[in-house]
């Protein structure tokens, strides 16, 4: 049976990684349906990214407008002291410890960037 979940596991926080690789692949996946459903996982330094950078949270918003599920870890996220300004971009702050692992453990499509 064809896949069609794509994970995206994003932990690299360079800002033009994230344009011409992350936001540029998840939103056209959906776009020109290669994928169903994609899923961007924002972890580690991403989370402060994120919260910083109003390129990226203008890329976030267009990849939400375009259908991407956009999630951030609860820890990191917590840590960094950046939960409050990530939910307020509609982005689900979660722990996601135990979810990545059950990705990995049942073979999903993860693509880690």
């Amino acid at each position: 049976m064809k896949k069609t979940t794509l994970y995206i596991l994003w932990t690299n926080d360079n800002p033009v990684t994230a344009e011409k690789m992350v936001f540029m692949y998840a939103i056209n996946s959906l776009v020109h349906g290669w994928w169903e459903n994609v899923t961007l996982i924002i972890w580690g330094a991403t989370t402060q990214l994120v919260s910083e950078n109003e390129h990226i949270q203008s890329l976030v918003q267009k990849s939400l407008e375009a259908g991407v599920h956009v999630t951030a870890c609860r820890a990191c996220a917590d840590q960094l002291g950046v939960t409050e300004s990530l939910k307020k971009m509609n982005i689900e702050v979660k722990y996601w410890g135990q979810p990545l692992t059950e990705i990995l453990q049942n073979d999903e499509t993860l693509l880690t960037i």
